[in-house]
């Protein structure tokens, strides 16, 4: 389990290794508050993404959260209060 905090660098790190980018999206741009739909993302690429954060930071991501978590800072958001919460436990 990892004690660093996950950020925006760490979510577009998984999205490429795990779905790639499409065409027509720059992850380089600002991407923290458009919905993953915009950015080409579907509901299995979003999927494959929790998995991937779950083995690397050994959390568990509901259905629930990750429905909730429509933009790139929600998801982050979310890791991070897992990881704090582990880490208080």
């Amino acid at each position: 389990m990892s004690t660093q905090p996950f950020t925006i660098d760490d979510l577009k790190r998984i999205l490429l290794e795990g779905s790639g980018a499409a065409e027509d999206v720059d992850l380089d741009t600002d991407i923290l508050d458009q919905e993953f739909e915009d950015l080409g993302y579907d509901s299995l690429a979003l999927l494959e993404t929790s998995s991937r954060i779950e083995r690397t930071y050994g959390i568990t991501i509901s259905d629930s959260i990750l429905a909730d978590a429509t933009t790139p800072r929600a998801l982050v958001g979310a890791v991070n209060e897992h990881l704090a919460d582990d880490a208080a436990a």
